[in-house]
């Protein structure tokens, strides 16, 4: 398993905003946390790759929205926000050498975060940065390597996987107020507390879930169901949207 990350652009202050108010980023302290966030992917096994190529746009941190890596393919993305387009160049030829590559075209957007894999089933959110035509697009490319696409209505928050993430066994962990749960009726269902909106982003690593150490009743709930469960401090990462799975792309063996 390759986990890709970026390191924090010096210019993170200038992060896009959409849901959350614009707070001061400790950038030192950015990247100290960023540090340990590698460190516990590669204490999960993961083999860590970090990159620089993108330092100057202020989101570069937040590498899982530049593609969909699927065992078969990756599909670049097309960023919904325009200050965010040239990310997915930054990272391509690194893909290439594990992936077939292929992209989505504007007018179509489609973001990493929007998608989430639950074996041969994607959920892809409609979302703020994702829209309509790029949950087709994802559709018309994933269905030759035979994926079924499960389009989900978001709102209130950035990307799908802020309101739904998968657990390792297949379960769903939600934020039902962020995201429309008549779209996902066949899945089982785990809900965040109330005091915790934004726990229901968990990054599976192998057989351990990550998750920030901002939310221990999620980690408590999570340990009680028998979940190996590990957090991390990224404080400065949650004030630009950000959550664990934003800052890492997992590539599996293809």
């Amino acid at each position: 398993m390759i986990a890709i990350t970026h390191i924090p652009s010096p210019g993170m202050q200038r992060f896009q905003n959409t849901f959350v108010s614009r707070q001061t980023i400790d950038i030192d302290l950015a990247n100290t946390q960023h540090a340990a966030y590698r460190g516990l992917l590669q204490e999960c096994g993961a083999q860590v790759r970090t990159f620089s190529t993108n330092c100057e746009f202020p989101d570069c941190v937040f590498v899982e929205d530049t593609a969909v890596v699927l065992d078969e393919v990756a599909i670049l993305g097309a960023m919904g926000t325009e200050s965010r387009r040239p990310e997915p160049e930054g990272i391509k030829d690194f893909l290439a050498k594990y992936r077939e590559i292929t992209t989505v075209e504007l007018p179509a957007t489609l973001e990493g975060g929007d998608v989430l894999q639950i074996g041969r089933t994607l959920l892809v959110g409609i979302s703020s940065r994702t829209n309509e035509a790029g949950s087709a697009a994802l559709h018309q490319i994933a269905r030759r390597f035979g994926y079924e696409v499960v389009p989900v209505r978001v709102s209130g928050c950035l990307h799908l996987k802020t309101a739904c993430t998968a657990l390792p066994d297949g379960r769903l962990l939600i934020n039902p107020t962020w995201i429309d749960l008549s779209d996902l009726e066949d899945f089982d269902k785990l809900f965040v507390c109330d005091e915790e909106p934004w726990s229901a982003n968990v990054l599976p690593v192998g057989s351990t879930v990550c998750l920030s150490a901002a939310h221990p009743l999620c980690a408590a709930k999570l340990d009680a169901l028998g979940y190996e469960v590990k957090a991390v401090d990224i404080t400065e990462f949650e004030k630009a949207e950000g959550g664990v799975t934003c800052l890492s792309l997992i590539l599996g063996s293809p």
